[in-house]
Order: C-alpha cells, then structure tokens, then sequence
C-alpha cells in the first residue's frame, strides 16, 4: 500500500487542527480558548498550529466558515420547510451541547469591531433571511422580504430563550408564532401548502 501523500497528511491535520478549535470555541467561548489548549487538545505544538492556520484569528475565521452550512434541499412544500425549522431548533434545544448560534456569539465575545467575523456573521444570518424569502415567494407571498425577517427573528428570539430559560418549547412558541404570520399572508399551513391563489383586482 502506498504511503499518504504529504498533502494528504496536511489536509488530515489541518481538519483535526478546525474540529477541535470548534469544538472547544463552541462549547467553552472563543476569548478562553487559545491556540495553546487547541494544540494541546490535539497534541502538536503551536509551531504546527501555525503552520496551517497563522494566527488565532485565521483560526477563528476557519472556524465560523465551518460553520456557514447552507440549507438542504428539500421536496417538501415550502410552507412545511418553514414550519420544520423550528421543530429543528427544538431538537437542537434539547442537545445538551447547545450553547446557541455560533456567529451571534462570536461578534457578542468580539465585538463588532472585529469586522472579518462581523462580516461572516452578517453573511451568515442574511443567508437563512434569503432561505425564508425564497420560500415564501414560492408561496406567493407578496411581502415576501418583510416577513422573512420576521421569521428570523423568531429563530433568533427562540434560540435566546433558550439560553436564558433553558426550555426547547420556546422553538414550538416561535413555530406557532411562525404559523400565525403565515395565515395572515394567506399562506395555508393545514396539510401541503400550495402557492397563494390571488385573484386579480377588479378594474375601476
């Protein structure tokens, strides 16, 4: 069998260097993790740290574009990928591993001087706004941009209760919530829902 080619070697510790630093910058906060405690939960030294990331904040970069994973794709009508999205927060509520959104955290311990991870974080968030959007004009929503921001800040909304009160039932409050701003645009959330039939407006 032939050996591993060095680039393979350096992309397997170039992985292992990224799931630890966002295991332990997930679970225990970017400001008390250094790269010191990465390289020692891994067992390299800093010297091979820095041989694939240069600095802490290229790691902390690396980190939240790990992070940034777009929605699936899905055959389901978009009224009920809507609504899953909370029965999804909700079982990530449950996870004792939760600790909230990642991105909202970083700028919260960075500050939004640190404007690379401010910039992730904004491309982050208008991405999930862009997914609603999307949806619900598929829906034939006419405000579509307007109420997909309303539902990402129920998403956002639920994930703070969570942390503060500790209970995933603030997803199923934020998904009624969800179901209510639905119907006030026509939308029908009983069963598949179909794009909205609107009917056009009688010439004066």
């Amino acid at each position: 069998m032939a050996a591993p080619a060095k680039s393979d070697i350096k992309t397997d510790m170039k992985e292992r260097i990224l799931k630890t630093a966002d295991r332990l910058f997930y679970l225990e906060g970017i400001r008390a993790v250094g790269v010191d405690m990465v390289a020692a939960e891994i067992g390299i030294s800093k010297r091979t740290l820095y041989n694939h990331f240069p600095s802490k904040d290229a790691l902390i970069a690396a980190y939240l574009e790990r992070r940034f994973v777009s929605a699936r794709p899905s055959d389901k009508p978009p009224a009920e990928q809507i609504l899953a999205t909370f029965d999804s927060l909700e079982r990530r509520f449950a996870a004792k591993d939760f600790r909230g959104c990642p991105f909202v955290n970083a700028v919260a311990e960075l500050g939004p001087s640190d404007r690379a991870v401010k910039k992730i974080a904004i491309a982050f968030k208008e991405s999930r706004r862009l997914w609603f959007r999307d949806r619900l004009t598929e829906l034939g929503v006419a405000d579509a941009e307007a109420l997909a921001t309303q539902l990402v800040l129920l998403v956002d909304g639920s994930i703070a209760q969570d942390l503060v009160r500790d209970d995933p039932a603030m997803a199923r409050a934020a998904k009624e919530a969800a179901t209510v701003l639905l119907r006030n645009a026509g939308v029908d959330v009983g069963g598949d829902a179909k794009p909205v039939q609107r009917s056009k407006p009688t010439p004066k």
